[in-house]
């Protein structure tokens, strides 16, 4: 198998034609054209120190969230407030064809009861009145879904935090639980890298039940159906929640509600203590807690409760960091990010340019490489040690900087393009060797990091202790960070072009793993994109390289499966519904159509491509949809949500994902009609 894949990426590499190279027939000219305009936009948008880095927009929620954390300190500035009102007016139109009023999770959905009642909130907050025509319409869409009753925590923990609701609409999480010893079933180590930096300074938060520093004159009674304080039974759980687990976890909930005040002060302490030296050590500096939003605010509201000063520089760099995250759209508009993407933004960039070929692009992708050399976690061993101490660091995180949590899917892509910049001077060449080192370590990180499935978390290794997503706090059903085959396939697919041998522990054993997590009807599922068109890209394009002939059974059914979900425009589209209501892969059913967008199509395309049908007419119809869409500037429209944070929870829309997959779709399809070999040379 090994002899295959080596075969293919020797005879299958060759220097992509230039910018504005012509093919001298029709339908290649037409390509050209589109992979040069494209690749212009790209160049054009790459930040003079080498690196891009795009918006990443997630729904309603995370402005709406500044301003009420704003608020709650007293702080106002009304000119901002204002246009983070307009920003959540227009979404408010926008999707009032299929949120009736509400605010959803992603483009085109449904209202969310959660996301619109803090949408709502916020519009109050910054001074929108109640009998306001749009209010209204926000109001009784909020009612007709259940009312702020159905709320979920994190949002019943924002309103506690007001005063909308009682603390007891909130399950427990007290902050002994830092305290707990490893071996008990509940531990730090055992959940997300994402709940741990939430939730550990949310459970002192938790504890002094804090108020706003002013009253805000707003309240929320009329979004409830039951008046808060008459509700005896608040949602807790998800749909994804088994028994026996609810049963006793909410009975452990229950006994530690009636504790709250009676813990001893003495161990409070020491937990409050402990839970203070937690993100103190990983406040990260100006790029934040975690580098999300949840777990910086909730940073700040711990020091707020522990007493710190805001002149604490722990306080005062918090702060920054949230700063870091808002954006504003020209005069008219600003809305908060969730985090950055600049790593993740940059290994793409640089991908989609080294397939585009030519000196200016693959002079722009060598620069953004460069840029990411020094920013390779080498010196800290993060919380994933717990698990793998004897394994040395050598990852890239996701943000600028976010030492303490590197992940592999970062890393997997940012060294896959690195070992193709390297490939195009041949070794000892040309000045792409500075990478070897770095491909170095972190490919040994990524080894140490496979779970014993034979597949990859994100952050952690083995993070599958599924109980936990029972508790009542998980409504969400992502307290974990186990394997997914999106994430899997990316680190097959390094090995894989790297030319470890495929009869290797570890290949065989993610292939193994990725074959079996195929679903029944031929797809992957996608955890970090909306979704089985995602995951089946990203397990095709691993398998390829990993010596998969595209007569193998897996290849094929794959196949069938993307040209069976082809749009009859010829793109391809998903949206987030197709994530399992009750957790899990499977799919609940075929998943319905939804309408082409720009990345999915690439996606598909690409997957179709690994999968060895380049001459099919699907792809041909796929090329052309992404034509035929294409700006005049080189770019595509794209205001969908095509990338997961949480599964039927939180939504991304990644602005860059209509600038680079398009391109390196189009790109890697006319290089494979003028190369001599039909076969995908690279593991993406």
């Amino acid at each position: 198998m090994q002899d295959l894949a080596q075969a293919r990426l020797r005879s299958g590499f060759s220097r992509a034609a230039p910018l504005d190279a012509d093919a001298g027939d029709a339908p290649h000219r037409t390509l050209d054209a589109a992979v040069g305009a494209a690749a212009r936009h790209l160049l054009g948008v790459q930040r003079p120190d080498g690196h891009w880095v795009f918006e990443l927009e997630a729904d309603a929620t995370i402005p709406a969230e500044f301003v009420m954390l704003r608020r709650f300190f007293g702080l106002r500035d009304e000119g901002r407030e204002e246009r983070i009102g307009r920003y959540l007016r227009r979404a408010q139109e926008r999707e009032s064809k299929n949120a009736n009023g509400g605010w959803p999770l992603f483009h085109g959905g449904p209202l969310d009861v959660s996301c619109s009642v803090k949408a709502y909130f916020a519009l109050r907050l910054i001074g929108d009145p109640a009998d306001a025509p749009h209010m209204l319409r926000a109001r009784d869409a909020i009612l007709a879904a259940g009312g702020a009753d159905r709320c979920n925590v994190f949002t019943r923990v924002a309103l506690a935090l007001f005063g909308e609701v009682p603390w007891r609409a909130v399950p427990a999480m007290p902050p002994e639980l830092v305290l707990l010893p490893r071996w008990f079933p509940f531990h730090l180590s055992r959940i997300s890298y994402w709940a741990r930096t939430v939730l550990v300074p949310l459970t002192v938060v938790m504890a002094h039940r804090p108020r706003p520093l002013a009253p805000v004159g707003v309240s929320l009674a009329e979004l409830f159906r039951t008046p808060p304080h008459r509700i005896r039974r608040w949602p807790a759980g998800g749909a994804h929640a088994r028994q026996p687990w609810r049963a006793v976890f909410a009975a452990l909930d229950r006994a530690l509600q009636g504790a709250h005040g009676r813990f001893p002060a003495r161990h409070r302490a020491r937990a409050e203590a402990a839970a203070e030296r937690f993100v103190s050590e990983r406040l990260n500096g100006t790029d934040g807690l975690g580098g999300i939003f949840p777990a910086m605010a909730n940073a700040v509201l711990m020091y707020h409760c522990l007493g710190v000063p805001d002149s604490d520089p722990r306080v005062a760099i918090a702060w920054k960091a949230l700063e870091r995250l808002v954006q504003d759209r020209g005069e008219d508009e600003t809305y908060v990010q969730p985090c950055l993407s600049p790593i993740w933004d940059t290994a793409l960039a640089a991908h989609a340019l080294l397939e585009a070929g030519g000196a200016r692009a693959e002079a722009a992708a060598r620069r953004g490489l460069d840029w990411l050399l020094p920013r390779q976690v080498n010196d800290l061993p993060g919380d994933w040690a717990a698990l793998r101490p004897d394994v040395p660091p050598g990852g890239w995180a996701f943000q600028y900087a976010n030492p303490h949590y590197p992940d592999v899917d970062d890393t997997a892509a940012v060294v896959l393009a690195m070992d193709r910049a390297r490939r195009l001077d041949g070794p000892g060449a040309g000045p792409s060797d500075r990478y070897d080192t770095a491909i170095d370590r972190a490919t040994r990180w990524v080894v140490g990091m496979q779970s014993r499935g034979g597949g990859w978390g994100a952050f952690d290794a083995d993070n599958t202790n599924h109980y936990l997503n029972n508790i009542p706090f998980a409504d969400h059903g992502a307290l974990l960070d186990p394997p997914t085959a999106d994430v899997s396939g990316r680190c097959l697919a390094m090995l894989a072009q790297l030319g470890r041998p495929a009869d290797g522990a570890e290949t065989e054993r993610a292939v193994a793993y990725l074959l079996r997590e195929q679903e029944e009807n031929g797809a992957w599922y996608g955890r970090w994109g909306v979704n089985y068109v995602y995951g089946t890209w990203s397990v095709l394009t691993a398998l390829n390289a990993a010596g998969l002939p595209p007569e193998h059974p897996a290849m094929t059914r794959a196949a069938e499966w993307l040209k069976a979900r082809q749009n009859p425009d010829g793109g391809w589209g998903e949206d987030g519904f197709t994530y399992p209501r009750r957790g899990g892969t499977r799919p609940d059913g075929e998943p319905a159509a939804a309408a082409s967008t720009a990345s999915q199509t690439a996606w598909a395309l690409l997957a179709l491509m690994a999968a060895g049908a380049v001459d099919d007419p699907s792809v041909e119809r796929g090329a052309q949809w992404l034509m035929r869409h294409q700006r005049p500037d080189g770019g595509w429209e794209e205001e969908d949500h095509t990338g997961t944070g949480f599964p039927r929870v939180f939504y991304l829309r990644y602005h860059g994902y209509a600038r680079i997959f398009p391109l390196w779709a189009l790109a890697r399809l006319r290089n494979l009609r003028r190369g001599n070999s039909r076969r995908v040379a690279f593991g993406l």
